[in-house]
């Protein structure tokens, strides 16, 4: 039986992708962006199979109103990808408060908002698949993307609650932690060229160059094999928690979680010290015993 869809940012990119792979193999799609006008090609291909929405995921009342228009169209929905997101690049010394609330506003607040609108239909029904939309930087934190990472963080916590919660009304959650994908040039997008761009402190300069640099590096993804990737995690029985898309997030956490692994164990003396008992690793697995 073919899948109904809601996707959030269905303009371009993975999300584009995602949608036209789901209309390619017969899936049925609610494709939501800002505008409209960037799905009209997709309504001519496809027809009734996808239904355009204009949706601005921070309209917390726009987006329970999409979802609902888009289970009255179709009669359900069964997978969700919070798609939707931009990247606010700056040094968190440059940001300003406005730029870091617009950033949390769409990437976490707008996710949230189609969670919980989604919710009670996938409930009701006893499957769904929530697919989360996050990052290598989800995971691993760099240089000039700290809204952004941020962000992607707090989705990665999130999500990994969520899946807990709502494992026994057999509602499956997939974090996806994509690394650099192909925009339609072919090339690796530059990230201090892309998405908001605070206002530069000459100070960083030099931090801009050597990330810039290191961007170029990097080998580009498929969004065309990444869509195809997607479809195999929600036609799984038991699709992964988080998954990489891409090399380069495997090679990044390798490092980052023995770096932490390390430093933790170099200071475990001074974390036992910190409960009282210095010298004494706590055992979370073993609560003390209760004198009657």
């Amino acid at each position: 039986m073919s899948k109904v869809w809601f996707v959030t940012g269905s303009s371009r990119g993975l999300g584009r992708s995602f949608v036209e792979a789901a209309l390619a193999r017969g899936d049925k799609v609610a494709a939501t962006a800002r505008s409209t006008e960037s799905l009209d090609a997709l309504a001519v291909a496809y027809g009734d199979a996808v239904l355009p929405l204009a949706l601005d995921v921070t309209d917390k009342t726009a987006v329970f109103a999409s979802v609902r228009r888009a289970e009255e169209h179709f009669g359900r929905i069964d997978v969700v990808v919070n798609n939707a997101g931009y990247a606010q690049i700056g040094a968190i010394e440059e940001l300003t408060e406005q730029e870091l609330r617009d950033q949390l506003e769409t990437n976490v607040f707008g996710a949230v908002w189609v969670v919980q609108a989604a919710l009670p239909g996938l409930r009701e029904q006893g499957a769904g698949h929530i697919i989360q939309m996050s990052s290598v930087a989800g995971v691993v934190a760099m240089p000039l993307g700290g809204a952004y990472q941020a962000s992607k963080w707090a989705l990665e916590a999130l999500n990994e609650t969520l899946a807990q919660e709502v494992a026994g009304f057999g509602v499956k959650v997939t974090v996806v932690e994509p690394g650099g994908f192909a925009t339609r040039s072919g090339r690796n997008p530059d990230p201090l060229a892309n998405g908001h761009m605070a206002e530069l402190d000459p100070a960083y300069d030099g931090l801009r160059r050597r990330i810039a640099g290191f961007a170029k590096t990097q080998a580009a993804g498929d969004p065309a094999a990444a869509a195809l990737a997607l479809l195999k995690i929600v036609d799984s029985d038991a699709p992964p928690l988080r998954v990489f898309f891409g090399a380069m997030g495997h090679q990044l956490v390798r490092q980052a979680y023995a770096d932490r692994l390390q430093t933790w164990a170099d200071w475990q003396d001074l974390s036992a010290e910190a409960s009282g008992a210095p010298g004494r690793e706590a055992d979370a697995s073993r609560p003390e015993p209760v004198e009657t």
